[in-house]
């Protein structure tokens, strides 16, 4: 496994590498799928913050942690992404998706506490926008999402309105 330790404001040092890299191997040992996890560390304004993305076969796992010291964030954002694992690895025991055995080991008995229930589906209709004109009418429904086809891509895309107040885009990317 790879892992790839970015650095925005910071310098990263060969010892908040190793540290990274430690806590991370830690973390993701139990998938056997995952070949590159990438770590962006980052400071604005004395706020350290660590964002740590893990694409595994079928799924991606991202967690994002801030606090005041670099270290702590770390720890916090490992923390995340070890409950986001547990979380999927108790969902394929429940549902026994033997498919799934090659990408992750269940090797324990996991607590069945956590149910997914969909409460809720709706169909709407989908029509050809740019993301531009995909966030206005987001802005508009006052929602925090919006479900697009964009003709350029040849795709469904999905904007999002990010904890900063900016917009994000997701593209979806077949492998």
């Amino acid at each position: 496994m790879n892992v790839i330790v970015k650095g925005r404001n910071i310098e990263v040092t060969p010892a908040l590498k190793e540290y990274v890299e430690k806590k991370i191997s830690k973390v993701v040992k139990q998938f056997k799928a995952v070949d590159e996890v990438v770590a962006v560390l980052k400071v604005a304004k004395g706020d350290h913050t660590v964002e740590i993305t893990v694409p595994a076969k079928g799924i991606l796992l991202r967690a994002q942690e801030t606090s005041r010291d670099m270290y702590s964030s770390i720890d916090l954002v490992c923390e995340k992404i070890e409950r986001q694992i547990h979380k999927y690895k108790t969902r394929l025991a429940k549902r026994k998706y033997n498919n799934f055995a090659d990408h992750v080991e269940i090797s324990e008995a996991l607590p069945e506490d956590d149910d997914v229930e969909i409460i809720k589906s709706k169909k709407f209709a989908m029509h050809p926008m740019t993301p531009e004109e995909a966030i206005v009418q987001m802005n508009l429904l006052g929602h925090d999402f919006f479900v697009f086809y964009d003709p350029d891509e040849g795709a469904t895309c999905v904007v999002y309105r990010r904890k900063d107040g900016k917009y994000g885009l997701l593209t979806p990317e077949l492998k």
